[in-house]
């Protein structure tokens, strides 16, 4: 499997390997009958130097395969690549309780846009030094953090000293480990706020996939860029577009990248789930399919919520609307829920979310969005234990802790975070997006919300 782990952080986008390895899992786990290839898969995704004409015949041969007759879940084919329309009747009596609830007073709502940018920021920033979900296991994280009465999280990630043989924090670490943080470090998870905001100033609401693409080729750099993405970039320069891009020999296309992508339509559209996962859908739509997209709907829709939510179940429940129900996405968000309403304590839940997803790659959408469900809903709306909890949960620490911060900070709102999580960024976000680098957080904040103002009129 070495050399899987190494294409997977090398250009994975075009090692026909890495391709066919993943491809494959993505057929298994979504119900085609390619058990029979699993030996030859193995042999040649593991070969020190690929074998490429083998490997693009037996990937032709799996992408053939006919779905398994007895498969029980909704997936993307079955939909017949429309984003899956949720419950109506879901759908209206959310939307009825957000007119209800009526707009927020214009000092409230930039305090909750504000607490959302900050939220993801220091969420982001907590995860990035544990970011390997190969290497850094609940166990792991626990086992490193507790000699140093840093478990449960309560803070950011301390550097020990001297650090234990055989373990290495992600190379950022740096910047990102406690009394290290000088602004904000640089992320693709925050990138995509920066540039999705961008985009709905320039475009506005009405902006397309091509629009999308455009900014990604203007303001993007490629290896700044990861799995679907990179693999969605690649296939633009080869000239393919939206939403083919998404599809072709893109086997990361039910991955987290499009649930990274979305807070920023839950920013601007407060109070609106519906509205914010029809925009969030529409940008993942160029990288991805299926469980991918209504993770991006869901994650947009649970931002969205969360501005007139009383307590996270209420803005996860209203979340849960617009992904199918019989979705693996579906189906699995719901079981914690139902863990939640048992009664049954986070690491046992956290436990269960592992045993039930473990199949999955550590950046697959459904296992890490079922983390950030059980981080807020355990976390009970305190931004300390609900960003903790998320990251101790452990795959993509950096991205779930992202999503659960941003909702977790807009439910509390940015005069109530603890300071020692906002002192550290100093108001300053470092990106890899042209033009934005060494931004305020607090001047982002503010085009959020004049956006969100302009688009309810």
């Amino acid at each position: 499997m070495g050399t899987i782990e190494t294409a997977f952080f090398g250009h994975h986008e075009a090692d026909p390997r890495a391709l066919l390895f993943y491809e494959w899992c993505q057929r298994r786990e979504s119900g085609y009958a390619v058990d029979d290839f699993a030996e030859e898969v193995h042999e040649l995704s593991r070969m020190e130097r690929p074998l490429e004409k083998a490997c693009w015949r037996l990937l032709d041969r799996i992408e053939s395969a006919e779905r398994l007759p007895e498969w029980r879940y909704l997936e993307w084919d079955d939909v017949n690549g429309a984003a899956g329309e949720p419950d109506s009747a879901a759908v209206s009596a959310e939307a009825t309780a957000a007119r209800e609830a009526g707009p927020l007073p214009p000092e409230e709502l930039f305090d909750r846009v504000h607490g959302g940018w900050l939220g993801r920021a220091a969420g982001c920033t907590l995860g990035k030094p544990l970011e390997n979900g190969f290497l850094w296991t609940p166990s792991r994280i626990r086992a490193y953090l507790e000699p140093v009465d840093a478990y449960p999280l309560t803070d950011y990630v301390p550097v020990r000293d001297p650090m234990p043989d055989g373990v290495e924090l992600h190379w950022t670490w740096p910047e990102s480990t406690r009394d290290h943080i000088d602004g904000c470090p640089r992320d693709d998870d925050l990138d995509y706020t920066v540039l999705g905001l961008h985009l709905l100033e320039q475009r506005g609401p009405d902006f397309t996939t091509d629009d999308v693409a455009a900014l990604w080729l203007e303001r993007l750099p490629f290896l700044q860029t990861y799995t679907a993405e990179r693999v969605a970039y690649r296939n633009l320069i080869d000239g393919f577009t939206p939403p083919d891009t998404a599809t072709f020999r893109n086997p990361y296309r039910e991955w987290i990248g499009a649930l990274i992508r979305a807070d920023i339509y839950g920013y601007i559209s407060p109070g609106d789930p519906t509205r914010a996962a029809a925009l969030a859908a529409r940008d993942a739509s160029i990288s991805h399919v299926g469980n991918g997209l209504w993770a991006a709907q869901w994650a947009a829709a649970l931002v969205a919520a969360a501005f007139t939510a009383d307590s996270p179940h209420t803005a996860l429940t209203a979340a849960q609307t617009v992904v199918p129900a019989r979705s693996r996405l579906g189906v699995a968000l719901s079981e914690v829920m139902e863990d939640h309403r048992r009664g049954f304590p986070w690491d046992h839940s956290n436990a269960a979310i592992r045993a039930r997803h473990g199949r999955y790659n550590w950046v697959h959408a459904i296992g890490n969005a079922c983390c950030i469900a059980a981080g807020l809903l355990w976390g009970e709306g305190d931004f300390t234990r609900t960003i903790g909890l998320t990251v101790q949960a452990g795959w993509d620490t950096d991205s779930n802790g992202a999503t659960a911060g941003s909702v977790a900070g807009i439910l509390a709102g940015a005069a109530s975070l603890p300071a020692h999580w906002t002192a550290p960024l100093h108001d300053r976000l470092r990106s890899s997006v042209a033009g934005y680098d060494g931004s305020s957080i607090a001047d982002l904040a503010r085009r959020a919300n004049d956006v969100a103002v302009r688009f309810a009129h």
